[in-house]
């Protein structure tokens, strides 16, 4: 899932900044680089591509052999495709079922170079054809279902989105898969971006005496995920986040009516590289494609759309984090030295 969500990254994530910046910058002026920006942007974001490079992901962190990896490009941009807005699951399923497929014959014979891909290619387009629409069918509804009900109910579902994808960040999982595999864009997109913000902020700032400045860069902008060796040893040091999280879920799904409707995984993104605030952001002024099937629309964003977004992601984590973490250590639950990073 973390290769999957790395080929996001470099595709469909990196596609839409470019190509939000460019069309912003085109209404300062007409330029050949701005439209150069849109154009580039238009690019890295067809679903061929996408689905092309989640699955090379997938395959690279499945350390498939070389031929295998290259094949998987044709299999993935026919998956994510066929998929619909469930798209990223199906590449996820079939990427990793056609690469253990190619696998087996990987090799085994001197014309490797035309066996290997021909079973690879042929596996993924059989199980595309049989299961893709489906699997992005079932994807779409669960999406559906998760921003239909965080709408209906925003506290409790706010509370809710925001702890699951909060700890799917810092465990060995990817938030950002689930989160762009399903969809969720919406209130419930900002309610897993409020919980991703709480586990980054919120570890980095709750280990600042024992890590410092590089704690907080680390953690903050890059990942929680390097607290889970400390959580296995003391799983009481995810207390604080976690409770970070059911409390600002619902401040942004309730208060701040805090939407994601940028690409999908940048819902699952956190603070890391500060895509997920920069996710809101090109949001607000061209949603995404599952964002618009959502029902969501281009607007201008207010000064309390700014401030909710810099609350939410960043002063509310760090805030809730550091005072739960400093009963904790006071009851003896943290001990010193428990957050420290390798």
């Amino acid at each position: 899932m973390s290769g999957m969500a790395q080929g996001l990254f470099a595709s469909l994530l990196t596609g839409t900044i470019v190509r939000t910046l460019g069309q912003q910058l085109l209404r300062l002026g007409d330029n050949a680089f701005f439209q150069f920006m849109v154009k580039a942007g238009d690019f890295a974001c067809d679903p061929h591509v996408v689905g092309a490079a989640m699955a090379v992901g997938i395959g690279y962190a499945m350390q498939v052999p070389a031929l295998v990896l290259f094949s998987l490009a044709a299999v993935g941009s026919a998956a994510n495709v066929v998929g619909g807005a469930g798209g990223p699951l199906a590449v996820l399923v079939i990427a990793i079922i056609a690469a253990e497929t190619g696998c087996l014959v990987s090799k085994k014979t001197k014309v490797d170079i035309l066996v290997t891909p021909l079973v690879t290619i042929l596996a993924g387009a059989l199980l595309t054809v049989l299961t893709a629409k489906y699997i992005g069918i079932a994807a779409a509804a669960v999406g559906q279902f998760l921003v239909w009900s965080t709408k209906l109910h925003p506290f409790w579902m706010g509370m809710i989105v925001a702890m699951v994808a909060g700890m799917a960040l810092t465990l060995p999982i990817s938030s950002a898969a689930i989160c762009a595999a399903f969809g969720l864009t919406g209130l419930a997109g900002g309610a897993a971006l409020a919980g991703c913000c709480a586990q980054m902020v919120g570890f980095a700032v709750m280990s600042f005496r024992e890590n410092r400045w590089g704690g907080i860069i680390s953690q903050g902008l890059g990942t929680s995920m390097l607290q889970m060796p400390n959580i296995i040893r003391n799983p009481r040091i995810w207390i604080p986040p976690i409770l970070s999280s059911l409390i600002a879920g619902p401040v942004a799904t309730c208060i701040f009516k805090l939407e994601m409707n940028g690409a999908a995984v940048s819902s699952g993104m956190g603070t890391c590289g500060l895509v997920g605030q920069i996710g809101v952001i090109t949001g607000w002024f061209e949603p995404s494609e599952a964002a618009l099937a959502h029902g969501a629309a281009a607007m201008s964003p207010a000064a309390v759309d700014w401030i909710g977004l810099i609350l939410v992601s960043f002063v509310l984590p760090a805030v809730l984090c550091w005072i739960f973490s400093l009963i904790l250590r006071k009851t003896g639950w943290i001990r010193e030295g428990d957050l420290k990073l390798e």
